[in-house]
Protein backbone atom coordinates (compact mmCIF):
# COMPACT_ATOMS: atom_id res chain seq x y z
CA UNK A 1 0.00 0.00 0.00
CA UNK A 2 1.10 3.43 -0.96
CA UNK A 3 1.76 6.48 1.25
CA UNK A 4 1.16 10.12 0.76
CA UNK A 5 4.03 12.16 1.79
CA UNK A 6 3.91 15.28 3.84
CA UNK A 7 3.96 17.24 0.71
CA UNK A 8 1.11 15.55 -1.12
CA UNK A 9 -1.49 15.77 2.50
CA UNK A 10 -0.91 19.00 2.04
CA UNK A 11 -1.79 19.29 -1.06
CA UNK A 12 -5.09 17.51 -0.98
CA UNK A 13 -6.15 19.43 1.89
CA UNK A 14 -5.63 22.43 -0.51
CA UNK A 15 -7.43 21.09 -3.10
CA UNK A 16 -10.18 20.34 -0.99
CA UNK A 17 -10.43 23.57 0.70
CA UNK A 18 -10.44 24.75 -2.91
CA UNK A 19 -13.59 22.79 -3.54
CA UNK A 20 -14.83 23.87 -0.14
CA UNK A 21 -14.61 27.83 -0.84
CA UNK A 22 -16.01 26.93 -4.78
CA UNK A 23 -19.62 25.21 -2.42
CA UNK A 24 -19.51 27.21 0.42
CA UNK A 25 -21.06 30.70 0.74
CA UNK A 26 -20.23 32.92 3.79
CA UNK A 27 -23.78 33.76 4.71
CA UNK A 28 -26.71 32.46 7.84
CA UNK A 29 -29.07 30.40 6.94
CA UNK A 30 -31.96 30.59 4.08
CA UNK A 31 -34.84 29.58 4.85
CA UNK A 32 -36.52 29.60 1.43
CA UNK A 33 -35.57 28.88 -2.10
CA UNK A 34 -32.44 31.45 -3.65
CA UNK A 35 -34.19 34.54 -5.37
CA UNK A 36 -32.65 37.14 -7.53
CA UNK A 37 -32.79 40.45 -5.47
CA UNK A 38 -30.72 42.58 -8.57
CA UNK A 39 -34.09 43.37 -9.65
CA UNK A 40 -32.55 42.30 -13.36
CA UNK A 41 -35.57 39.79 -13.94
CA UNK A 42 -34.04 36.94 -11.99
CA UNK A 43 -31.85 35.44 -15.00
CA UNK A 44 -30.64 32.26 -13.64
CA UNK A 45 -27.49 32.34 -15.17
CA UNK A 46 -26.62 35.78 -13.66
CA UNK A 47 -23.57 36.05 -10.76
CA UNK A 48 -26.16 36.64 -8.10
CA UNK A 49 -28.06 33.99 -9.32
CA UNK A 50 -25.03 31.15 -9.17
CA UNK A 51 -24.26 32.66 -5.99
CA UNK A 52 -27.40 31.87 -4.12
CA UNK A 53 -27.41 28.51 -5.63
CA UNK A 54 -24.08 27.96 -4.38
CA UNK A 55 -25.10 29.37 -1.15
CA UNK A 56 -28.13 26.89 -0.31
CA UNK A 57 -25.93 23.77 -1.81
CA UNK A 58 -23.45 24.99 0.91
CA UNK A 59 -26.14 25.02 3.47
CA UNK A 60 -27.80 21.68 1.98
CA UNK A 61 -24.17 20.13 2.18
CA UNK A 62 -23.96 20.88 6.23
CA UNK A 63 -27.02 20.02 7.15
CA UNK A 64 -26.99 16.32 5.19
CA UNK A 65 -23.23 16.12 7.28
CA UNK A 66 -24.77 16.89 10.50
CA UNK A 67 -27.56 15.01 10.03
CA UNK A 68 -25.49 11.71 8.59
CA UNK A 69 -22.70 11.40 11.24
CA UNK A 70 -24.98 12.98 14.04
CA UNK A 71 -22.26 14.24 15.55
CA UNK A 72 -21.02 18.09 15.60
CA UNK A 73 -17.44 16.61 16.21
CA UNK A 74 -17.18 16.10 12.09
CA UNK A 75 -16.19 19.67 11.53
CA UNK A 76 -13.10 21.98 10.89
CA UNK A 77 -9.61 19.85 11.04
CA UNK A 78 -11.55 16.47 11.79
CA UNK A 79 -13.64 16.91 9.09
CA UNK A 80 -10.59 17.41 6.65
CA UNK A 81 -8.64 14.07 8.23
CA UNK A 82 -12.08 12.46 7.17
CA UNK A 83 -11.64 13.45 3.56
CA UNK A 84 -7.85 12.53 3.56
CA UNK A 85 -8.35 9.53 5.35
CA UNK A 86 -11.63 8.56 2.47
CA UNK A 87 -9.66 9.79 -0.32
CA UNK A 88 -6.07 7.81 0.77
CA UNK A 89 -8.10 4.89 0.85
CA UNK A 90 -9.94 5.20 -2.65
CA UNK A 91 -5.93 5.26 -3.66
CA UNK A 92 -4.94 2.24 -1.82
CA UNK A 93 -2.75 4.38 0.65
CA UNK A 94 -2.12 4.97 4.33
CA UNK A 95 -2.32 8.02 6.06
CA UNK A 96 0.20 8.41 9.13
CA UNK A 97 -1.16 10.06 12.47
CA UNK A 98 1.57 13.09 11.46
CA UNK A 99 0.67 13.61 8.00
CA UNK A 100 -3.14 13.34 8.98
CA UNK A 101 -2.08 16.48 11.84
CA UNK A 102 -0.17 18.15 8.44
CA UNK A 103 -3.30 17.81 6.24
CA UNK A 104 -5.82 18.96 8.23
CA UNK A 105 -3.27 22.07 9.46
CA UNK A 106 -2.82 21.02 13.04
CA UNK A 107 -0.03 20.26 15.37
CA UNK A 108 0.58 16.39 15.94
CA UNK A 109 -0.74 16.65 19.77
CA UNK A 110 -3.97 17.86 18.65
CA UNK A 111 -4.06 15.79 15.87
CA UNK A 112 -3.63 12.82 17.93
CA UNK A 113 -6.52 13.91 19.99
CA UNK A 114 -8.85 14.29 16.81
CA UNK A 115 -7.87 10.68 15.73
CA UNK A 116 -9.24 9.50 19.17
CA UNK A 117 -12.77 11.26 18.50
CA UNK A 118 -12.60 9.39 15.38
CA UNK A 119 -11.59 6.43 17.15
CA UNK A 120 -14.05 6.86 19.12
CA UNK A 121 -16.96 7.22 17.02
CA UNK A 122 -15.62 4.00 15.37
CA UNK A 123 -14.53 5.74 11.82
CA UNK A 124 -11.00 5.43 12.15
CA UNK A 125 -8.84 3.05 13.60
CA UNK A 126 -4.89 3.20 14.27
CA UNK A 127 -2.13 0.47 13.54
CA UNK A 128 1.68 0.05 14.24
CA UNK A 129 3.15 0.77 10.23
CA UNK A 130 4.82 -2.82 9.37
CA UNK A 131 7.80 -1.26 7.87
CA UNK A 132 8.35 1.60 10.73
CA UNK A 133 7.08 0.30 13.43
CA UNK A 134 8.18 4.10 15.35
CA UNK A 135 5.09 5.35 12.95
CA UNK A 136 1.18 4.92 13.25
CA UNK A 137 -1.17 4.63 10.38
CA UNK A 138 -5.06 5.36 10.68
CA UNK A 139 -7.11 3.84 7.98
CA UNK A 140 -11.16 4.25 8.04
CA UNK A 141 -12.88 1.83 9.64
CA UNK A 142 -15.40 -0.17 7.21
CA UNK A 143 -18.11 1.59 8.91
CA UNK A 144 -16.19 4.93 8.42
CA UNK A 145 -15.85 4.11 4.79
CA UNK A 146 -19.87 3.33 4.51
CA UNK A 147 -20.82 6.11 6.21
CA UNK A 148 -18.73 8.35 3.98
CA UNK A 149 -19.37 6.67 0.74
CA UNK A 150 -23.14 7.32 1.16
CA UNK A 151 -23.03 10.59 2.80
CA UNK A 152 -21.18 11.69 -0.88
CA UNK A 153 -23.81 9.51 -2.71
CA UNK A 154 -26.42 12.30 -0.64
CA UNK A 155 -24.26 14.95 -1.66
CA UNK A 156 -24.37 13.67 -4.97
CA UNK A 157 -28.29 13.82 -5.13
CA UNK A 158 -28.38 17.04 -3.15
CA UNK A 159 -25.86 18.66 -5.69
CA UNK A 160 -28.11 17.26 -9.13
CA UNK A 161 -31.12 18.51 -7.20
CA UNK A 162 -29.80 21.94 -7.06
CA UNK A 163 -28.82 22.04 -10.49
CA UNK A 164 -32.55 21.20 -12.05
CA UNK A 165 -33.75 23.73 -9.33
CA UNK A 166 -31.65 26.47 -11.32
CA UNK A 167 -31.90 24.98 -15.11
Amino acid sequence: MQQFSNQEVAELKSRIDEIHELLAGRGGELSAPPTDRSGNGGSEGSPQAVLLNQLSLSIQIRRIRRNHFGSAELAGPIWDMMLDLMLAESHDRALSASDLATGAGVPLSSGLRMISTLERLGLAQRSIDERDRRRTIVRLTGSGTERMASYFEKIGVASQNNHMLAA
